[in-house]
């Protein structure tokens, strides 16, 4: 039987986290730089951004989406952003009647337009309705955004940006995403306050 953790086994958790975060932060600012201004292109245009993801990457949907409706950090107009999480009546009734690989893709069938972006979050990059959903984006003309974990899966093959930890924790995976969206929501929020 494995004894409890202790501080060292907690100091090496958070320095595996901060060493993963500056491999991917230093790897990919680039990256984010170009994802951040297509998403301030298209909500500073009057598009919406469409989030979406399962259990932690809800969560993680959701707080994105709230970043870019209220504010980060400055004053600034208001933007598009939808968690298609938030709303149990629709989740529910779609999952009862076309089945729970469904629920996301419905939703960007009714909300996505031409030039929107759909933000897709699995970190195993392998949840059926999050890739349907992709799909579903794609063949509309939205901007596609993939925020995954090491490899990326099959969501890898369906976004024009692909946001990949490389890292095969969840957990860890996970601590780099809340990052990764606080980045993106300031750059959005830079490009609106000017």
């Amino acid at each position: 039987m494995r004894e409890r953790m202790n501080a060292e086994d907690i100091g090496r958790l958070v320095a595996d986290s901060v060493a993963l975060k500056q491999r991917f932060f230093g790897a990919s600012a680039p990256l984010l730089l170009e994802v951040g201004q297509r998403i301030a292109g298209c909500v500073l245009a009057g598009g919406r951004v469409l989030a979406f993801g399962n259990g932690g990457s809800a969560a993680d949907a959701q707080h994105f989406a709230a970043e870019l409706v209220g504010r980060l950090a400055r004053e600034r107009p208001a933007l598009s952003a939808i968690a298609l999480t938030t709303d149990p009546a629709v989740v529910t009734a779609v999952a009862n009647d076309m089945g729970f690989a469904s629920v996301f893709r419905r939703q960007v069938e009714a909300h996505g337009r031409a030039g929107d972006v759909a933000l897709g979050i699995s970190t195993s990059g392998r949840s059926p309705n999050v890739l349907e959903a992709l799909r579903a984006a794609r063949s509309r003309g939205l901007v596609t955004v993939g925020l995954t974990g090491e490899g990326g899966g099959e969501l890898a093959g369906l976004v024009e940006h692909l946001i990949a930890v490389p890292h095969p924790d969840t957990q860890r995976v996970q601590e780099v995403h809340a990052m990764v969206l606080h980045v993106l929501a300031q750059i959005v929020e830079e490009a609106a306050a000017r």
